[in-house]
């Protein structure tokens, strides 16, 4: 027959969630730490990826350009030939109807040279626009790169500072959870959750609780006391353990 499996007293039970919360709160306060940091370099990689981005499309817009400004310069080149060549012939005529056809056709040339060279500032025109935008985006990325290089470095020190108390820590906050009913955690995470600094569980100091620091009434301090029943604070809703849980 299996043994029977001992019921805990409530002081147990309190100094449970109470040593839980010591290791909690050395975890928080490395967390506190870090700070804003793991986000800030998350923010900071995710904006210097869509600069990246902006950036590259923009140096393959100004190529584009690039090209088509250089198809209208072979284009304006093509034409001149064409002129040049049209006007040897004119040398050469044997009636007006050949005189007229060459002349139509260095007209045309011209008006070809003409579109060409328009085209050519316009694309210029914009090139010179998109190179603006070029190099604010390439300003933005190396201010923001030497950001997340600091933060990075930042946050670097403070990891290898706290890391191995922080994964101490983690195991120590598992392996005391183990020993916690379902019910009693539940309730710890959720007012963890509701707070933040993470005080689920906080003694009595000054006859005030030591979470929101209202006053607790006499009674209620004989009956923290005694141990007899797990008490939360009517103002803020934290368990409150008696005094001696602090230097124990």
């Amino acid at each position: 027959m299996a043994a029977a499996v001992k019921e805990l007293t409530v002081k147990e039970k309190l100094e449970q969630l109470y040593k839980l919360q010591k290791v909690d709160s050395k975890l928080d306060e490395i967390k506190i730490m870090k700070g804003e940091l793991p986000m800030e370099v998350s923010d900071l990689e995710d904006d210097i990826a869509g600069l990246n981005t902006r950036e590259a499309k923009l140096k393959e817009i100004i190529a584009d350009l690039d090209h088509e400004i250089n198809q209208h310069n072979h284009n304006i080149k093509d034409s001149e030939a064409q002129i040049l060549r049209y006007k040897q012939q004119l040398d050469n005529v044997k009636n007006n109807r050949e005189y007229d056809a060459l002349n139509k056709e260095v007209d045309y040339q011209n008006l070809e040279i003409q579109l060409s060279e328009k085209k050519i500032r316009k694309s210029t025109e914009e090139k010179g626009t998109k190179e603006e935008s070029l190099k604010l985006i390439s300003d933005k990325i190396a201010i923001r790169a030497k950001d997340l290089e600091a933060k990075k470095a930042e946050l670097a020190s403070i990891i290898e500072k706290t890391e191995k108390e922080e994964e101490k820590l983690i195991k120590e906050s598992d392996k005391k959870r183990k020993d916690i009913e379902s019910r009693l955690l539940k309730a710890y995470d959720k007012i963890r959750g509701s707070y933040r600094n993470g005080l689920a569980v906080v003694p009595i100091a000054r006859q005030s609780c030591g979470g929101c620091y209202n006053q607790i009434p006499p009674q209620v301090q004989i009956e923290i006391g005694v141990m007899k029943n797990i008490i939360a604070c009517e103002h803020c809703g934290r368990i409150l353990v008696d005094e001696q849980f602090i230097n124990d």
